[in-house]
């Protein structure tokens, strides 16, 4: 008897040592939609690209992950990247909530880098140009947008699961600078199948309590959010913003637009050189093969642009988007995802990148080489763009100068003789790190991050590293983990574009070709080799559990901010209207396939940016006195579009295009539409539109 409770005791013993403890997870999303018209957007540094309405609503979806002892908070925000000060104001807000709970250590907060959403928030001058300086609603929006999601993710937390899991995606992305990939060794090369990342990689959140109920997702995908190319002029969240909704309206089957308990996000990783438009480049005039290295066209004038896989940019979207979700899907409904289990670590430190020095080892020679970082610079092929958006003039690929361009830039700012070596083989163009008026023009103080959730590592990389510099980042920081005792399955992900903008990080072989990218790596031809450094200092210091200095903190640059975007002096109705009138009414009868339009007397959006609003509803008669609403403004198959009718006169409309989808059941709707203007006195008020019933046959 003795010895069978003894076995007893043995065999509870070691099934007690088995039990994977819980984390506690939070999840949330908020809206931070920008100023929906007249602000330019961010990404393609296009002046003209102004918004004129909303396609999809941006949102910043926010995960919180505990054990008891530490907490680690990563948001996936639908903007083109994150800067400095957005994050810096949403610790503060943190601080007056919750205390010293959420500080820049463990919140990492990463933008999915969307082309088609209002720019001004940066604050760094060259970021800001086109946007005319610094736009506060912008960057208002964006900090209470995101505060709001990690308090959603905070008032949730609940003891849950993680898990980790992986698939390949084809028919999603190539690469847009595959001359520059050519130049890694190939060696290096022949490591990989492809020349981008095909892999999808998913951390997956459950309930503990129901198993069944999956609580969020984070994705990660290499690929450019520019589906939407610089023709469009409406709010988009892009590829992987859609992506997300497909997937919140999967989970969240009975709320409209995909609000609910279950938050997914599709997240930037090593997406430097990597471009949706699968069907590649081409001149748009002569349809020929552009040049490989230099993104030209023969014939003077012709673009040379990438396209596809859809017959329009709308199309294109929904399709990389829709690849993307259905892979998402697949991987929430696996049962061999891998458990996370093992305790939370997380490490932060800012970087002087200008000011780093460092003795490389070639470990084949033994030859010793001193490297450093450049005082900020682009190069001209900067100016060339890219085949997701080129430039009229330069091309891509110059490693020359030219005695007219450098004339000009000499009268604005002149490089040093020690910028042009530490640059070569560089042209110069934009000598950034001697430009500080207003404020300074790109970053010399970068914020690395780290962060350890058991077997799974996070390195949060302040810009776009390109396919080759990310799997280097993932694999020295692989190393150093488990040579620090981490299990050999280690999985590192890069978590692009968080916390400060610094531009690309390109191979220094890269670098030597001069794409765009190359040309974009700013802080000179050895910024990967600083930043696998950087990161693997970090990677042992976290798994040592040793404190690294915080290094020098970023300056306040919201002191000599220039803001030149006009402001909204009045909204006037036209003569024997009134704010919300339907101007132009709906078709009578309708039927799936078809776009259904109505038009109102419309005040300025920027008015209000209607955060967890809408500015407009489609609307079904329930028949018994209801009508329910079955669209609004964050809804695919419905766009606002605003257009100013007279800027003297300070009247403008607003049209609401519904496309009925194939599921959209027969019956009376209608459109309603919502908005504030701007009295002349300085007031503003809100209103709202109606449009005549029709039917859906």
């Amino acid at each position: 008897m003795l010895k069978l409770l003894s076995i007893a005791f043995i065999l509870i013993t070691i099934s007690v040592s088995n039990v994977k403890a819980d984390y506690g997870i939070g999840v949330g999303r908020a809206d931070v939609t920008g100023p929906a018209a007249e602000v330019t957007f961010m990404g393609y540094a296009r002046i003209e690209q102004k918004g004129q309405g909303i396609h999809l609503r941006q949102y910043s979806r926010a995960f919180i992950i505990e054990d008891g002892t530490d907490r680690i908070v990563f948001v996936s925000v639908d903007a083109c990247m994150m800067g400095h000060a957005v994050r810096e104001k949403v610790l503060q807000k943190l601080s007056a909530q919750y205390g010293d709970l959420y500080t820049e250590q463990n919140v990492i907060i990463s933008g999915t880098h969307t082309h088609s959403t209002p720019g001004g928030f940066l604050m760094d001058f060259l970021f800001d140009i086109s946007t005319y300086g610094f736009v506060k609603p912008t960057f208002n929006g964006l900090v209470s947008g995101i505060f709001l999601s990690i308090k959603r993710a905070h008032e949730s937390i609940t003891p849950g699961k993680i898990f980790v899991s992986s698939s390949e995606i084809q028919d999603a992305n190539i690469n847009r600078s595959p001359s520059a990939y050519l130049n890694n060794p190939e060696s290096e090369r022949a490591q990989y199948k492809y020349d981008v990342d095909k892999d999808i990689v998913q951390l997956k959140f459950v309930s503990s309590e129901e198993p069944d109920r999956i609580l969020g997702a984070i994705n990660w995908f290499a690929v450019h959010p520019t589906s939407m190319n610089y023709t469009n002029r409406l709010i988009s969240s892009d590829n992987v913003g859609y992506a997300s909704i497909l997937l919140e309206k999967k989970l969240n089957p009975d709320h409209l637009t995909g609000r609910g308990p279950f938050v997914g996000a599709f997240a930037s990783t090593n997406l430097g050189d990597v471009s949706p438009n699968i069907r590649g480049p081409r001149c748009q005039k002569s349809g020929n093969v552009c040049d490989i290295l230099s993104s030209k066209c023969k014939e003077w004038g012709d673009l040379c642009v990438a396209s596809g896989p859809g017959v329009d940019i709308f199309d294109s979207t929904q399709i990389i988007a829709n690849r993307l979700y259905d892979k998402a899907a697949y991987l929430l409904g696996i049962e061999v995802a891998k458990e996370v289990t093992g305790p939370l670590k997380i490490i932060h430190q800012y970087v002087d990148m200008p000011k780093q020095r460092l003795n490389i080892t070639n470990r084949a020679t033994g030859e010793v080489t001193q490297i450093r970082g450049c005082l900020p610079a682009m190069g001209y092929s900067f100016a060339a763009g890219t085949i997701d958006g080129p430039g009229p003039i330069f091309e891509q690929g110059q490693t020359t100068e030219n005695d007219l361009w450098n004339y000009i830039r000499d009268k604005i700012a002149k490089p040093t003789a020690d910028d042009i070596e530490c640059h070569n083989p560089k042209p110069i163009f934009i000598p950034t790190g001697r430009m500080s008026y207003p404020t300074e023009w790109q970053p010399n103080i970068v914020a690395t991050q780290l962060a350890l959730i058991g077997n799974v590592a996070i390195a949060a990389v302040p810009g776009e590293f390109t396919t080759m510099s990310g799997r280097r980042l993932r694999n020295a920081v692989k190393e150093v983990l488990i040579e620090n005792g981490a299990d050999e399955d280690v999985r590192v992900i890069v978590g692009g574009l968080s916390n400060i903008y610094s531009d690309y990080i390109a191979t220094p072989e890269e670098y030597q070709i001069q794409r765009y990218e190359g040309a974009s790596t700013i802080y000179g031809p050895h910024t990967l080799t600083i930043y696998v450094e950087q990161y693997k200092k970090l990677a042992n210091a976290l798994m040592k559990n040793e404190k690294l200095d915080e290094g020098p903190y970023p300056p306040d640059l919201s002191k000599d901010l220039i803001s030149l975007l006009p402001p909204v002096i009045v909204d006037i109705a036209p003569w024997r209207k009134g704010f919300g009138d339907c101007v132009k009414q709906p078709a009578k009868i309708a039927k799936p396939g078809d776009v259904v339009s109505a038009s109102f007397v419309s005040g300025h959006p920027r008015n209000n940016l209607m955060h967890e609003k809408t500015f407009l509803q489609i609307e079904r008669d329930d028949g018994q006195d209801d009508w329910k609403v079955v669209a609004t403004d964050a809804d695919w198959e419905t766009r606002f579009i605003w257009r100013r009718k007279n800027a003297l006169l300070g009247t403008s409309e607003a049209e609401i295009q519904w496309t009925i989808g194939p599921n959209v059941k027969p019956g009376i709707y209608r459109i309603r539409h919502f908005g504030y203007y701007k009295y002349i006195q300085g007031g503003i008020f809100d209103y709202e539109g109606l449009s005549d019933n029709f039917e859906v046959i």
